[in-house]
């Protein structure tokens, strides 16, 4: 199967680049939105397309996860704030985190369960902050 053309190589590349929106793109190329709308029909185009975007994906998630420790131990440290709400917040944030992505199979998510599962000691200490912020907010 032939690869997408130079031009629409040239448009892919600058609308990665994240220097412009896509009409500008478009514009600065001199495509026609009705030829751009061909494009993304053309399988070629949208196989490159898609390329482009699983790749930015996963940057993306590299990104977070090289932060994911960092960001864990701030959210564990926020639970002990003195404000009850950043406190609260925090709790839900990590309980969230841990819930097992509904994206995943069946099959994974036993697994994934099982390494969720929170020390007793932070389990303890986020029930307390969520009980504490309950009953705050009961006597407002």
């Amino acid at each position: 199967m032939k690869s997408v053309t130079k031009k629409q190589r040239a448009v892919i590349e600058d609308l990665f680049a994240g220097e412009a929106g896509e009409q500008q793109v478009l514009e600065r190329h001199k495509v026609d939105r009705r030829l751009y709308d061909k494009w993304l029909g053309d399988e070629r185009f949208a196989e490159e397309f898609e390329r482009r975007l699983q790749s930015a994906r996963r940057q993306g998630e590299l990104i977070i996860a090289r932060y994911a420790s960092f960001a864990a131990a701030k959210l564990v440290q926020l639970t002990e704030s003195e404000n009850q709400e950043t406190a609260r917040k925090a709790c839900l944030d990590i309980i969230n985190y841990l819930k097992p992505n509904a994206e995943q199979s069946p099959t994974e998510q036993p697994e994934a369960e099982e390494s969720s599962k929170l020390p007793p000691e932070l389990a303890s200490r986020l029930l307390a902050v969520l009980a504490a912020s309950d009953s705050s907010e009961n006597d407002q």
